[in-house]
């Protein structure tokens, strides 16, 4: 007899398989369960490299980490409680991430001869068999001879039935962790609505997997995790790109001016462009153009015209967009570019993470080239960030590079979404008459930001030169004159500059505001140094965190903060970038911590990191 569900406080679960198991898909549903019921939670999908990888290899295998509890959690953990492994492949590539004793939920269909032998096992050797699992417990499930009993009575190819063996999981764990399987069933519903037989059998075969988890005497635990207490409000699951392009549109909102995307499909920010081509009713504009240097011109023309232009990439179309960027500077206009970074160089990594484009970002152009750069930290602050990106573009006249990276971008974490009356009003002026004694427009007159006038075209008497040659201070003709190219350099240096008094002052995200060692982070390294900071904290460290937005320019206060400390770690998912420039800009001995693997941070690794100097 099963006993009343065992209340657990925190658990991780990774759900692993072939590309074509579904196990982003099974992921996803049990992630919108989960936030669904107020229990906090943090993902990290682990796509394949190749996209067609052959079946039951290592290269092929997908994952999707899911961590959920009933207190705030930052991080998608370091360990897993649960691997669900579809195949051979599968629990080789993971195993190493399980926390001995966790359960392992196989598919035993994929560990036969064949699928054994692709993931590169020796001869005769079946982990299922050998005794090497028998630190964990096991549960044995054949998924696929189940999945095909569900729908012995449907006329489906055995290819097809098979396609539905993610949702005999999926329903299994359902049962397990005490789950209602509505939204599921709902999701389905509008998914396949037209295609009856495909819905009919992934709801079959989804109550089939709750049914044996309920009727099987093998199975005596069911687990439940409380509801978070979090601040109160209307919460949804958000994904980091899907946040993104809700900044944006709501930015388009605030500003009152119309959003137009030109961009070209790319991993891992490809995302965007889908999400805002559903927005046609928000008046958002969406072009997919033949290349990446089509797509940002087309956003520059789009922001010359008196739109909202923004382009979308990853680091090696910001390689090939940086001229077009380095057009944007020359003519002084707004512009918010998205680099959504991946492991680089060239193709590298594409479907890893990595916070490789920093330096790309600061100097990655021909001339001197100065743009402002903000930077996400977690899915939900992509909204923010990107709202951010825009007031700054607009208001200063100037492109904006906002950076986000693979792993916030594909990850989920529930969000509190603000209503439109919260935010701030963007406020935007064209130029349209001459003021009071201008005799004629001077298309590079400045205000005390030294942000130049934003004009329409067509607008009468306001007509004046534009292109990427060097412009004369004040009236905008091309000039040559060596003193004032250096000139329009240094104002144009100025001008980045001085956004720093139109930004908050950098903020501790915890800690005292002295003590032995202040982490700073940047992007996606947030929640493991927030949570390895909380614990040191705990246990009576002097250890402080601060988390940059802006950076470039930095906060005016961020040198004062930094000289309240005798050490200073700056952990980054790249080979030591932010921490050249700190060392540059604030003469500080920053120590680094890096990390090159396409996956982020641990808690755990933080946490050894900062006592090296502690």
């Amino acid at each position: 007899m099963i006993e009343k569900p065992e209340v657990l406080q925190d658990v991780v679960i990774k759900f692993a398989g072939d590309s074509g198991d579904g196990m982003q898909l099974t992921g996803n549903q049990f992630t919108n369960n989960t936030a669904l019921l107020g229990i906090d939670l943090a993902t990290f999908p682990d796509f394949p490299a190749e996209i067609r990888a052959p079946i039951g290899t290592l290269p092929g295998v997908s994952g999707y980490q899911l961590r959920f509890s009933s207190d705030r959690v930052y991080t998608p953990g370091d360990e897993c409680d649960v691997l669900v492994a579809m195949n051979a492949a599968a629990l080789k590539v993971n195993l190493s991430a399980l926390k001995k004793g966790g359960k392992i939920i196989v598919n035993e269909d994929g560990f036969d001869s064949k699928n054994l032998r692709l993931a590169n096992y020796p001869d005769g050797v079946n982990p299922l068999e050998d005794h090497s699992l028998d630190n964990y417990d096991v549960i044995k499930m054949d998924v696929t001879k189940m999945t095909r009993e569900a729908l012995k009575d449907f006329t489906m190819g055995t290819k097809e039935k098979d396609r539905a063996k993610n949702m005999f999981v999926l329903g299994f764990l359902y049962w397990m962790y005490n789950r209602d399987m509505n939204n599921t069933v709902d999701f389905l519903k509008e998914k396949f609505g037209k295609k009856p037989d495909i819905l009919d059998s992934n709801i079959k075969v989804l109550q089939a997997g709750y049914n044996y988890g309920d009727t099987t005497e093998t199975f005596t635990s069911r687990y439940t995790v409380e509801k978070a207490k979090m601040e109160p409000g209307t919460y949804r699951s958000i994904m980091g790109n899907q946040a993104l392009a809700y900044g944006l549109i709501a930015a388009s909102d605030r500003s009152g001016l119309p959003l137009f995307l030109g961009s070209y499909p790319i991993t891992p920010a490809s995302d965007i462009l889908h999400e805002l081509s559903r927005y046609k009713t928000f008046g958002v504009k969406t072009f997919q153009a033949e290349d990446e240097i089509a797509a940002i011109a087309t956003a520059i023309g789009a922001s010359y015209g008196g739109a909202l232009g923004v382009t979308t990439t990853s680091g090696p179309g910001m390689a090939l967009k940086g001229e077009a960027m380095g057009l944007a500077v020359m003519l002084e206009i707004p512009l918010v570019i998205c680099n959504v970074q991946r492991g680089g160089p060239s193709t590298g990594l594409p479907t890893k993470t990595e916070q490789s484009d920093l330096l790309q970002a600061y100097y990655g152009r021909n001339g001197e080239c100065p743009m402002p750069v903000i930077s996400a930290s977690t899915p939900s602050d992509c909204f923010s960030a990107a709202y951010e990106a825009v007031r700054i573009a607009v208001q200063h006249m100037t492109p904006v590079i906002l950076l986000t990276d693979g792993y916030i971008a594909n990850g989920a974490e529930p969000w509190k979404f603000p209503q439109s009356s919260e935010l701030q009003p963007i406020e935007v002026k064209f130029k349209t008459e001459l003021g009071h004694g201008e005799e004629k427009f001077q298309p590079y007159l400045r205000d005390e930001k030294l942000v130049r006038p934003w004009v329409v075209p067509g607008t009468a008497g306001m007509e004046h030169r534009i292109g990427g040659l060097e412009k004369q201070n004040i009236t905008g003709n091309i000039s040559y004159e060596a003193a004032n190219h250096q000139l329009m350099v240094k104002i144009r240096q100025e001008k980045v500059d001085k956004i720093a008094s139109y930004i908050p002052e950098q903020k501790l995200d915890s800690g005292p505001d002295s003590g032995d060692v202040l982490v700073i982070g940047w992007g996606s390294t947030y929640g493991s140094i927030k949570s390895a900071c909380a614990e040191l904290q705990k246990q009576g460290h002097k250890v402080s965190h601060a988390h940059l937005r802006y950076v470039r320019p930095f906060p005016s206060n961020l040198g004062d903060i930094i000289k309240n400390f005798k050490h200073v770690l700056i952990p980054e998912i790249n080979n030591g970038q932010l921490i050249k420039i700190i060392r540059d800009v604030y003469f500080v001995d920053a120590k680094g911590y890096n990390k090159i693997m396409g996956v982020p941070i641990t808690k755990g690794e933080m946490l050894e990191a900062i006592k090296k100097l502690l």
